[in-house]
């Protein structure tokens, strides 16, 4: 826990969701204070959601906001990210940390637009940031010091998991644990509509469905067993779970799956270039 005269000035420039979940999570760890928080944005309704959820300053000013953060989270769009980057490029010096949460722009495209040599440090998050159980990764520019890398997955940490990885396997990161919620979300949603089909009121299936996945996750998380030997061990020979387990190799679930995040994995490098 840092205390309010050691804790870095932190920036949000975008006060979307993600941004204001990630200062959220910052403020709750006690990683920092509202003092040291800003965000910026040009839409006065973001920066008021922004400011309830975390009673820190907003602006509209992005190079305000530069010349106050020692940390600048870019919390853009991809699109917007080109004209962001102009923007405050002249106000960058070497004490700031870039952080960039903006799918599919690389490190170098982000170092190319900025005067100076900065510190980047790209992040791939997902939504479940929102309700602190993320599962993100980051990958280091050549001049981010080991020193960022910790305040980085310090920071990350206080929304999830994260993981340092190489920068070239950020798009099979993408394709698993970004896109991954909306094919656990489907998963939910199907495991419901099989209770509904077999009487179970939709509100009472849905929970059962999402507690279900919930708890399966935590089982592999916490114990750190294998996922198959975790299966296997509520596998009874001749029963109810290997009758289910028998339909979903009939329907290809594992192979979908595995096609589903590559095909997730190859749109993420195919942005890139477009």
């Amino acid at each position: 826990m840092q205390n309010e005269q050691t804790s870095p000035r932190i920036g949000f420039i975008g006060a979307g969701r993600m941004a204001t979940a990630l200062a959220s999570g910052l403020l709750k760890s006690g990683f920092t204070t509202a003092d040291n928080l800003m965000a910026s944005d040009l839409y006065a309704s973001a920066r008021d959601q922004f400011t309830a959820a975390t009673s820190a300053t907003t602006s509209d000013s992005n190079r305000q906001l530069v010349e106050f953060a020692e940390i600048v989270v870019l919390a853009v769009k991809p699109q917007q990210l080109e004209a962001v980057l102009s923007e405050i490029s002249p106000l960058v010096t070497a004490n700031h940390l870039i952080i960039s949460i903006a799918a599919g722009v690389t490190i170098s495209t982000i170092s190319s637009q900025l005067n100076q040599t900065p510190r980047v440090i790209r992040v791939m998050p997902n939504t479940p940031c929102l309700v602190g159980a993320g599962a993100s990764a980051f990958a280091l520019g050549t001049s981010a010091t080991t020193d960022d890398a910790t305040l980085v997955e310090n920071l990350l940490t206080t929304v999830g998991l994260t993981f340092q990885v190489a920068e070239n396997l950020l798009d099979a990161v993408t394709g698993l644990s970004g896109s991954g919620p909306a094919y656990a979300f489907q998963m939910i949603e199907a495991l419901s509509d099989g209770g509904v089909r077999m009487g179970l009121p939709r509100d009472i299936s849905t929970k059962l469905a999402a507690q279900t996945l919930l708890g399966a996750a935590k089982m592999v998380l916490e114990t750190g067993e294998h996922p198959g030997a975790l299966k296997d061990a509520v596998t009874s020979p001749g029963g109810t779970t290997i009758a289910g387990i028998h339909m979903l190799e009939e329907g290809g679930l594992r192979s979908s799956l595995i096609k589903a995040v590559t095909a997730a994995t190859q749109r993420s490098k195919e942005l890139q270039s477009e």
